[in-house]
């Protein structure tokens, strides 16, 4: 034998770790139901709700109103024009409407029923006064005429009369009168209660006993808000500049101010 030594035996290779498996799942489709993307181009899928006001052609008529609207507020309202933009309020419209709605003027049926039952008690013997009851006036010429009479005791006007000319020289007869007045938000309101779908103006000529306690009140409260305000009858509207606009007074304002401070600390 040869001096060699016997070979050491090979030892044995380490496993390489398992590589990590890759699972992807492949895309089935449905057969039944295959996917399709929405497509929102014109006359394809309906697109989603959404705020869309900025990109509608409006109609004419309302492009009109909302300059219309958008020009009063940035004008300056004289004053004996700018009082119609503030009428009574819910609360202190509500006790006038409700004393106005029990003088409302009877219906053609309601006449002819009163009169037929006052020429039956007539012919009977009975005695009849045949007086009409209390109602309120209305029409601008008749309210105008009873107020320079001074017949009427409370005078109610709509402030959305248009054009307002119509009615803008009431409020200044009325006190010269010595009439009390108010100015209601509504004339659709006022219309209502003469059985007419639209009332300028309408007039209380009489008041019951029973009524006086809430006719007073609705008074005293006409009074403070319109012919004793003084300072309402003489204060300007209008005059409001947009959100962009007063923003950038806001900045002009502030940069003045920081500049007369950085002035005075010299």
């Amino acid at each position: 034998m040869s001096g060699k030594g016997k070979a050491a035996p090979a030892k044995p290779k380490a496993s390489a770790k398992p590589a990590a498996k890759t699972t992807t799942k492949a895309v089935v489709n449905d057969p039944l139901h295959p996917s399709a993307p929405k497509n929102f181009r014109i006359g394809n899928d309906i697109q989603p709700k959404r705020d869309l006001s900025r990109f509608v052609r409006w109609p004419r008529y309302v492009r009109l109103q909302r300059q219309k609207k958008v020009l009063y507020e940035r004008l300056k309202v004289p004053p004996a024009i700018n009082q119609f933009s503030k009428p009574l309020d819910k609360a202190e419209a509500a006790p006038l409407l409700k004393l106005l709605e029990s003088y409302k003027p009877e219906t053609k049926k309601e006449k002819t029923a009163r009169l037929e039952k006052a020429a039956q008690s007539k012919n009977a013997g009975q005695s009849t006064t045949g007086a009409a009851p209390a109602v309120l006036k209305f029409g601008l010429n008749h309210v105008t005429t009873l107020i320079e009479e001074k017949k009427a005791k409370l005078v109610v006007i709509a402030n959305d009369v248009d054009p307002v000319e119509l009615v803008l020289w009431l409020p200044a007869l009325c006190r010269k009168m010595g009439i009390p007045y108010a100015i209601v938000n509504n004339k659709g309101v006022l219309g209502q209660l003469v059985h007419q779908k639209k009332a300028a103006v309408v007039a209380l000529t009489t008041v019951r006993a029973k009524d006086q306690a809430a006719f007073d009140k609705v008074i005293e409260t006409a009074n403070a808000k319109f012919a004793s305000n003084v300072d309402a009858r003489r204060k300007w509207g209008g005059g409001l500049m947009g959100l962009k606009t007063q923003k950038r007074l806001e900045k002009r304002e502030r940069m003045l101010q920081a500049e007369l401070a950085k002035r005075a600390n010299l």
